[in-house]
């Protein structure tokens, strides 16, 4: 089977409503987590750091997310998963607000340390649901929640970019702060109780490597999200800077970009039902060619092409991985979640602190190369698995 079918769901049956909150959830997740894209420039001005410091903003979470994705399966135990949610929901706000309200820069980088500790437990519980909540349509399902990823940035991102340019970053965090409270109140009344599902423990997260096909996306994720964000990261002042756009543009070009993710997200769940392996391999193409094509196009607006396929391709990416991982693994989905969701936020760490050291050693040009590099070299791995 391409995507994993249904799992052994204890959860009730619920209404699309409940899914799409959760995807709602994804959306104010994401637009948070890479809210400061758009807005490196400003930021780095204001506190007074590099550009590759300031990515940081990008790389904590990352990486507070991947150790909290696993520590979730132990902490959450047996509780209702509607409960857990809604808590990561409430320190979603909490991390939003602190950044607002930050002083230092240390204090920033604690604020997105929280929320990366919210990521990486939402999507260890959350990101697992679709299949448990509606196992009638789990692909369906699953790519509705991961739409929230491309609408986070078709809207989150840009409309913060636009915000932070009008009022200044920090009113952008305020706004962030607001959203992730709305989402609150939509998830206690959508959701209904979702009672814990097969091993908590942090035991049967490593257990899972022991399969081939999980191994082989392992290394896919590592590449595919250390590539993306060495370079997604950086890609405001890369536009700035070496393709000479205007920054009143970069906030409707960050639209686009999303707009194409969403777009891209449908493309990806409509090719993973069809063949998990070539929707992985389509997306890695589209990704690596999206990159290079950006580096060899002409200044202004021949660059703008090039963004929208690599939108398309990042909206593709979330779901062709995890339909991946969860064909390997159907009975194990939050396991899995947890495991998808460790090395992605990893990947998303190393990709977004490496794309920063070498802009300021290399510069912006090198830090787009990462990128092209890893989406081809993840075609080649796929090519080189066979169809076994």
């Amino acid at each position: 089977m391409s995507v994993v079918a249904a799992s052994n769901a204890a959860a009730p049956a619920a209404s699309w409503t409940a899914v799409g909150a959760i995807g709602v959830g994804a959306f104010a997740l994401v637009s948070s987590e890479f809210l400061p894209v758009g807005l490196l420039p400003q930021i780095a001005r204001e506190l007074h750091i590099s550009t590759g410091q300031a990515g940081l903003m990008v790389t904590v979470p990352g990486f507070a997310a991947a150790i909290a994705a696993p520590l979730t399966l132990a902490f959450a135990g047996r509780l209702d998963r509607r409960h857990v949610l809604c808590a990561l929901l409430v320190l979603l706000a909490l991390a939003n607000l602190t950044v607002t309200l930050a002083g230092s820069f240390a204090m920033v980088l604690l604020g997105r340390t929280l929320l990366g500790v919210a990521i990486g437990g939402f999507w260890t519980v959350g990101g697992s649901l679709g299949p448990r909540l509606r196992p009638d349509a789990a692909a369906k399902a699953s790519s509705l929640i991961f739409a929230g990823v491309s609408v986070g940035t078709v809207a989150g991102v840009p409309l913060g970019t636009l915000l932070g340019n009008l009022l200044g970053w920090r009113m952008a965090f305020a706004g962030a702060t607001t959203v992730a409270v709305a989402v609150l109140g939509l998830l206690l009344l959508a959701l209904p109780p979702v009672p814990a599902q097969g091993s908590r423990s942090l035991a049967s997260v490593p257990a899972l490597l022991v399969l081939p096909k999980i191994r082989i996306g392992m290394a896919a994720v590592l590449l595919m999200f250390a590539g993306q964000f060495a370079s997604y990261t950086y890609i405001a002042p890369y536009l700035l800077g070496h393709k000479g756009l205007a920054a009143a543009l970069i906030g409707p070009i960050l639209f686009g970009y999303g707009a194409a993710g969403l777009a891209g997200n449908l493309l990806g769940g409509w090719a993973a039902g069809r063949s998990v392996r070539g929707a992985l391999a389509a997306t890695a193409a589209l990704m690596g060619g999206a990159v290079l094509l950006l580096l060899v196009s002409g200044p202004g607006l021949p660059a703008l092409a090039p963004v929208l396929l690599w939108g398309l391709a990042f909206g593709m990416l979330p779901i062709a991985m995890q339909s991946w991982l969860f064909s390997a693994a159907p009975d194990r989905l939050e396991a899995v979640s947890a495991l998808f969701t460790f090395s992605g936020q990893a990947a998303i760490g190393i990709g977004a602190l490496l794309g920063g050291l070498v802009a300021d050693r290399v510069g912006l040009t090198g830090a787009m190369g990462l990128g092209a590099a890893a989406g081809l070299l993840t075609l080649l791995l796929v090519a080189l698995t066979g169809r076994r």
